[in-house]
C-alpha cells in the first residue's frame, strides 16, 4: 500500500504570508513545547490569544485575524524570535549531529520502537492520564535531544482521560469532550484514497475484522504514531474503541491492549519502519511481543527460536509494584476475542498462553508476566522497586535466587526543558552559561549555582510562587463567573491563598495508597500549624480519582471539604481538573512538595523531581526514587524505610513525624530571614536540591542508560540473529 502523510498545513488554518510560512511546520511539531523560542513566537504573535486558546499555537493559526499575521511578516522584532525559533528548529531536525550519532554512529540508522499506551506532550493534546504518560512523554522529548533513532507507537483517544468536575459537596464528576482534531497537531497517516484517517491495517477481534488507521505526532526528531479504530469499514461500537483512555471494562481493555499492540507492529510494518530494538512500557504493551513472536513462526522458525529472536531484541519496563495493578484476563475472555488470531499462520494458542500464566495452574493470562518472559533486558523503575519486583515475579524463574531475578532498574527522570520555570531557566542562563541545557546530566554544570545570590534566588522562587497562585485565583473567578460554582467553592479553589505564605503541595493521583488524607490525622493539630498567625502555611491538593474507584473518591471529597472548614481561614485549597498546565504551575510555585505514599507502593513517582529543580523542597516518605536523592540537605525524609504491616501504625507513627518535622525544622527554616527578608539558611537547602536532584534525575541521565544497557547490547547481537 502506497502511504502518505497528511500536509502539515490545515485547510483550516489562516494563509500565512511567504515570510513566515514555517509557523504551521513549527505549531505541527510539538518541539516548540520545550523550546522558550519557539514559545515566544506565538505569546508575542498574540499573547491573549495564546492564553484563551490554552497555549495552542494549531489554534491560534486558525484563529488569528489575517491583517495580524502580515503586520507580524513586516516586523522586525517579530522576524527575529520567528528566525532564530526556525533556525533552532532546523538545527535540532535536520541536522545529524546529536550525541546518540556521536556516541554510537555504527547504530544511528538502526530504529528503536517504543510503545506505550499513554503519551503526555503537552495539555492541548490531551491523550495521557497521568505519571506513565508523563513518563512516556518526556522519553520521546530527550530521545529527540539526544539524535535517537526512536519511533513512538500509542493509541488515539477522541475523548481522552477525562476532566474534572468538583460539586458542591466535593464529589469528583467526570466530563469527556470530544477531541476537535483540527486544533491539533495530528496528522493523519492515510492511503492516497485520502480520508481523515483511513484504514492501514487489520486484525482479527473476536470473529470479525478490525480495520486501524493512524496519526502521526511529530515530536522534534522523534515520530509518534497513534493507532486508530474510527475508520471507514468499522462499526460505530469498534469506532468507538480506543474513545476513551484506561477504560474500567476489561474486555474493552484487552481489545485496546490488542490494537496496540498487535496494530501497533502492523502499523509499523506497513509503513515499511524496521525496528532492531523493541521497548515495551508497561504490560498494556505485551501484545506487540505475541505478534512479533508469530510472524517469526509463521516465516519458518519454531516456536522456541522464534522466542528467542523476539527476546534478544525487546526491552520491558515495568512500573506497577503491586499485583492488583497488573492487567490480567481469563483464558475464556482472550480465546473470545483471540479466536480469530489463534487461526492464523504461527499463531501457537497453547504456548502463548503458557507465556501469560503467573504459575502453571493459572487460567489467567497476565500481560506483565508474557512482557517479562518475551524480553531479555526487564527493568524496574528505581532501586526499590527493583527489589520490590523481583520478590513479585520471583516465581517466573524459581531455579534463581531473588538477587539473582533478571530484573534491573533504571531510576526515572524527567524532561528539564519541559518542567523548569523560565525564570529559574533565565537565572542559569545568567549564572551557569548559556549552554548549560544541553549539559544538563552533568553534576559539575550545577557547581555555579552556589554563586547565585540569595536576592536574586528568592526574587525568582517568589516569582514562580505569585504565576501559580494568580492561575488558582483566576480559575476561581472563571469558575463562579461561570455559574458552575458557588462562592464557597470558589473560595476552596484557592482564592483566599497567600503569595508570601509557606505552600505545600500534594498533587498526585487520589488513591488510597498515595494517603492524601494522611495530613489530617490529627485535625487540630493540623489547624494550629496553618493558622499560626506569625508563620502560616497553607496547602494546596489537586489530583484525579479514577472513574470507578469510589473509595478514592471519598478521601478527594473529604480533602475538599476540609478546604471549606473555616478554621482553616481559606488556607486549604483544591485545584480541580489538574493537568499537565496546571502541573507545570504546581510543581514550581509551591515551597516544599509533600509525598507520603504506603512504603514499597510508589514506584518511582518523578513529580518531586520537578519540584526540586525548580528550587522546591520535597519531605516525603523513603519510598520511590527519593531514598535515591536525598542526601540529608536537599529536603526531609519522613520517619525511616522500615515496613509496618499494619496500616494504622504506619499512618500513626507517619503523621507524628511529618507534624514534628513541620513544626520543628520546615515551617521555622522557611521563616528565619536576614534583614532584607530574604530566607537564607532555607536557600542553602534549595540549592541542594537544585544542584543533587537536576543532574541524577533528568530525562538525559535516565535515556542514556537505556542507550547503554538496555538499547546498545541488542543492537551489537544484532546482525548475528537476523
Amino acid at each position: 500500500m502506497k502511504l502518505s502523510i497528511h500536509s502539515s498545513k490545515m485547510a483550516s488554518e489562516t494563509a500565512l504570508p511567504t515570510r513566515i510560512e514555517r509557523l504551521s511546520e513549527l505549531a505541527h511539531n510539538m518541539w516548540w513545547s520545550w523550546h522558550r523560542s519557539s514559545r515566544a513566537v506565538f505569546t508575542s504573535l498574540d499573547y491573549p490569544l495564546w492564553s484563551l486558546t490554552g497555549h495552542n499555537p494549531v489554534k491560534i493559526l486558525q484563529d488569528i485575524p489575517p491583517a495580524r499575521l502580515r503586520q507580524a511578516a513586516q516586523d522586525p522584532a517579530f522576524l527575529e524570535l520567528y528566525d532564530r525559533a526556525i533556525g533552532e528548529l532546523d538545527n535540532d531536525v535536520v541536522r545529524d549531529d546529536h550525541w546518540f550519532s556521536r556516541a554510537y554512529p555504527e547504530h544511528k540508522d538502526r530504529t528503536i520502537a517504543y510503545f506505550s499506551a499513554e503519551f503526555a506532550l503537552h495539555n492541548s493534546l490531551p491523550i495521557y492520564a497521568g505519571g506513565l504518560g508523563i513518563l512516556a512523554g518526556d522519553l520521546l522529548k530527550e530521545a529527540s535531544d539526544l539524535g535517537l533513532p526512536l519511533v513512538g507507537v500509542g493509541l488515539m483517544y477522541p475523548q481522552g482521560y477525562f476532566q474534572q468536575q468538583i460539586d458542591a459537596d466535593g464529589w469528583q464528576r467526570e466530563v469527556y469532550r470530544q477531541l476537535d482534531f483540527r486544533a491539533t497537531p495530528l496528522l493523519p497517516v492515510r492511503s492516497l484514497a485520502g480520508g481523515r484517517c483511513s484504514p492501514l491495517v487489520s486484525i482479527c477481534l473476536g470473529e470479525r475484522t478490525l480495520y486501524l488507521g493512524a496519526y502521526l505526532v511529530r515530536v522534534g526528531r522523534v515520530e509518534l504514531y497513534l493507532v486508530c479504530t474510527d475508520v471507514d469499514g468499522n462499526s460505530p461500537e469498534d469506532r468507538d474503541l480506543t474513545s476513551r483512555l484506561y477504560t474500567a471494562e476489561r474486555e474493552r481493555r484487552l481489545q485496546q491492549e490488542m490494537v496496540l499492540g498487535i496494530g501497533g507492529v502492523k502499523i509499523l510494518q506497513a509503513l515499511d519502519i524496521k525496528p532492531h530494538v523493541w521497548h515495551g512500557n508497561e504490560g498494556h504493551t505485551a501484545f506487540m511481543m505475541l505478534e512479533r513472536i508469530r510472524r517469526e513462526v509463521d516465516q519458518g522458525r519454531t516456536f522456541e527460536e522464534a522466542l528467542e529472536t523476539v527476546r534478544a531484541s525487546t526491552v520491558f519496563t515495568t512500573h506497577t509494584p503491586v499485583p492488583a495493578g497488573h492487567d490480567v484476563f481469563p483464558f475464556e475472555l482472550m480465546d473470545e476475542h483471540m479466536c480469530g488470531y489463534w487461526r492464523q499462520p504461527g499463531a501457537d494458542r497453547q504456548a502463548i498462553l503458557a507465556l501469560g500464566q503467573q504459575d502453571p495452574s493459572s487460567t489467567q493470562f497476565n500481560m506483565t508476566a508474557f512482557a517479562l518472559r518475551t524480553a531479555s533486558r526487564n527493568t524496574a523503575v528505581s532501586r526499590i522497586h527493583m527489589g520490590v519486583t523481583r520478590n513479585m515475579w520471583h516465581s517466573l524463574w524459581p531455579e534463581a535466587s531473588e538477587e539473582d531475578v533478571p530484573i534491573s532498574h533504571v531510576t526515572n527522570g524527567v524532561h528539564l526543558p519541559t518542567w523548569i520555570a523560565a525564570e529559574i531557566a533565565e537565572l542559569y542562563d545568567r549564572h551557569l552559561g548559556k549552554d548549560w541545557m544541553a549539559r544538563c546530566d552533568d553534576p559539575a554544570t550545577y557547581e555555579k549555582i552556589g554563586n547565585i545570590p540569595d536576592r536574586e534566588l528568592w526574587a525568582a522562587r517568589r516569582d514562580v510562587k505569585q504565576r501559580l497562585i494568580t492561575a488558582m485565583t483566576l480559575r476561581a473567578q472563571d469558575c463562579w463567573a461561570s455559574g458552575r460554582c458557588n462562592g464557597q467553592q470558589a473560595l476552596a479553589m484557592g482564592a483566599l491563598l497567600e503569595p508570601t505564605a509557606l505552600t505545600i503541595g500534594f498533587v498526585r493521583r487520589f488513591t488510597e495508597y498515595k494517603r492524601p488524607t494522611l495530613l489530617f490525622h490529627d485535625i487540630e493539630r493540623l489547624k494550629r500549624i496553618v493558622k499560626d498567625p506569625w508563620n502560616p502555611v497553607q496547602i494546596v491538593f489537586a489530583g484525579k480519582s479514577h472513574p470507578v474507584d469510589e473509595a478514592s473518591k471519598r478521601l478527594l471529597q473529604d480533602t475538599f471539604r476540609a478546604s471549606l472548614d473555616h478554621d482553616f481561614y481559606g488556607r486549604i485549597a483544591f485545584v480541580e481538573d489538574y493537568d499537565m498546565h496546571i502541573a507545570r504551575l504546581l510543581v514550581r510555585g509551591v515551597d516544599v512538595w509533600l509525598n507520603t505514599p504506603r512504603r514499597t507502593r510508589e514506584a518511582s513517582g518523578t513529580s518531586g523531581m520537578k519540584a526540586c529543580m525548580n528550587g522546591v523542597l520535597h519531605l516525603s516518605v523513603p519510598d520511590g526514587w527519593w531514598p535515591e536523592g536525598y542526601n540529608g540537605t536537599n529536603g526531609w525524609t519522613i520517619s525511616d524505610e522500615s515496613l509496618s504491616w499494619n496500616p494504622h501504625q504506619e499512618d500513626e507513627r507517619d503523621s507524628a513525624a511529618l507534624y514534628e518535622l513541620l513544626e520543628n525544622e520546615v515551617i521555622p527554616l522557611f521563616y528565619q530571614r536576614d534583614r532584607n527578608g530574604v530566607p537564607y539558611r532555607w536557600l542553602e537547602r534549595v540549592r541542594s536540591a537544585m544542584k543533587s536532584v537536576s543532574p541524577q534525575f533528568s530525562a538525559r541521565r535516565m535515556m542514556k542508560q537505556y542507550v547503554e544497557q538496555m538499547y546498545i547490547p541488542p543492537l551489537e547481537k544484532e546482525p548475528l540473529q537476523r
